[in-house]
């Protein structure tokens, strides 16, 4: 039997959220129960699709909540039984407080940022979209405002000038969940600070990292090289940044999105928005201050191509950038 007492109800969706949840299970702690989201239809056949977290939890064998909503009379019945004394939420939906304040010892929430910054759905792919050079892990108690509960721990994680938003996703994964251990051992020996996020502030406003739309992910080919490269790496892989091709003679155009590029040095005379290739295996585009060079992209309705692979069936010369 478990020498930890705690009763955790744990609430997640995505692959991300599953990590924290597996440490907290193997260092033996007492999750009562999991609430993630009702299974979706997806792909060509319209499947219904697990969570990544509800695959894990029937694998361990814990109970599963799946709520339409969170109001419904019939879940908060359910998790009231469970009887938490803690609840955890990694990359979920937001919650009423008749949920998040169910628990004696209240909700806490793993955020992918050094908060006060970076607050809302999005702060991994903001943080490298906005050119950051640190960010980090923040576990903190729910409270009414989104992400401005009081911070319990942070863990700062460098980034290297040419991480993608896939592979920070994966270091803060990983840091996030040794983070909401340490977080959760804390509250158990009832040894854990409490920060409100004002002093944290200390009088300036916060950066936000509002949810991203598609208008948002549109490259700006007339912005400087870095933040050409940082807007594509911000958003590579998912969702990826995109752009259009418009032909030359017929005005068609296509939409493209970018997946991965380099930053590379222009040379005098380049011109933004001009196209530079040698129609085998260099794609380049030149913007203010250099040259971003296309390694893999995807048109809409095809498959993701590496450049090479992409020139031998597509004349790029015949076509502009849209500005």
């Amino acid at each position: 039997m478990s020498e930890h007492k705690l009763r955790i109800v744990y609430m997640g969706t995505p692959e991300f959220a599953v990590l924290p949840l597996k440490k907290i299970i193997e260092a033996g702690f007492n999750v009562v129960g999991v609430v993630t989201n009702p299974d979706k239809p997806a792909g060509r056949g319209q499947k219904l699709q697990e969570s990544a977290v509800k695959k894990y939890a029937k694998d361990a064998g814990l109970k599963i909540l799946q709520p339409e909503k969170f109001r419904e009379e019939h879940f908060l019945q359910e998790l009231q039984a469970l009887q938490a004394d803690l609840q955890l939420v990694v990359a979920f939906k937001m919650l009423p407080e008749v949920v998040w304040n169910m628990p004696p010892l209240g909700t806490v929430n793993l955020h992918a940022s050094l908060l006060p910054d970076y607050r809302g759905a999005a702060p991994i792919n903001r943080v490298l979209m906005n050119g950051e050079r640190v960010t980090g892990v923040t576990t903190f108690l729910l409270k009414h405002e989104v992400d401005t509960g009081n911070v319990i721990f942070q863990q700062k994680v460098e980034i290297g000038a040419d991480m993608t938003a896939g592979e920070l996703y994966d270091i803060l994964m990983g840091t996030g969940a040794d983070l909401l251990l340490k977080t959760v051992e804390a509250i158990e020996n009832n040894t854990y600070p409490l920060l409100d996020q004002k002093q944290l502030l200390k009088g300036r406003e916060a950066i936000l990292a509002p949810k991203i739309f598609k208008e948002d992910m549109k490259i700006d080919w007339g912005a400087d090289v870095g933040q050409v490269y940082d807007h594509i790496r911000g958003l590579s892989p998912f969702p990826s940044a995109w752009t259009e091709l418009q032909h030359k003679e017929t005005g068609e155009v296509v939409a493209m999105k970018v997946i991965s590029a380099q930053k590379i040095v222009g040379e005098p005379g380049d011109v933004p928005g001009e196209i530079r290739t040698d129609g085998k295996k260099k794609w380049e585009v030149c913007v203010p201050n250099g040259r971003i060079r296309l390694e893999e992209i995807q048109l809409s309705g095809k498959k993701r191509m590496k450049t090479e692979e992409f020139l031998r069936g597509f004349r790029v010369s015949e076509y502009r950038i849209s500005m």
